[in-house]
C-alpha cells in the first residue's frame, strides 16, 4: 500500500513508486457539501507543486484543485465528470482526481502524514 501524504489545501497523494494518486479528503469534500461538477486534467499536463490541476464545484462553492507536488499527469478519472457525487461518497478512494508522474520526490518531504494532517484539521475545528 501507498504512502499518504496530505497538504494544508486539503488534496491526498498516495505515493507508489514515482507514482502518485490524487484528490481531496473527507474533511474537504464535507467543507465543499454536495458536489455536482468535476474537472480533471488530461494526460500529459505538466502541473507545479501548489499548482492548480482539476476544479470541483458544489452547491456553495467552486474551488481548485491544487497539485501536492510537480510532475506530469498520467490520467485523469474519466468516471468522476460523469459522477461528481463520487468525491463525497468516496473522496479518498474512488473520488480520486488524478494520477501524475513525480518530479522530485523530495517534495514529498514538505507534505504532511495521517497523524499531522489530523492533528492539522483538529485544530481548524477547534
Amino acid at each position: 500500500m501507498g504512502q499518504k501524504r496530505f497538504t494544508k489545501d486539503h488534496e491526498w497523494i498516495k505515493v507508489e513508486g514515482q507514482s502518485g494518486t490524487v484528490g481531496i479528503t473527507q474533511f474537504a469534500q464535507g467543507q465543499l457539501g454536495d458536489i455536482v461538477f468535476v474537472e480533471v486534467p488530461t494526460a500529459g499536463k505538466v502541473v507545479k507543486a501548489g499548482g492548480e490541476a482539476a476544479v470541483v464545484e458544489s452547491v456553495k462553492a467552486a474551488s481548485e484543485v491544487y497539485s501536492p507536488v510537480s510532475g506530469t499527469v498520467k490520467e485523469g478519472n474519466a468516471a468522476l465528470p460523469l459522477a461528481p457525487e463520487t468525491v463525497n461518497s468516496d473522496p479518498e478512494g474512488a473520488g480520486w482526481f488524478f494520477k501524475i508522474e513525480i518530479a522530485d520526490a523530495k517534495e514529498l518531504d514538505g507534505l504532511m502524514d495521517q497523524a499531522a494532517y489530523d492533528k492539522f484539521v483538529a485544530e481548524l475545528s477547534a
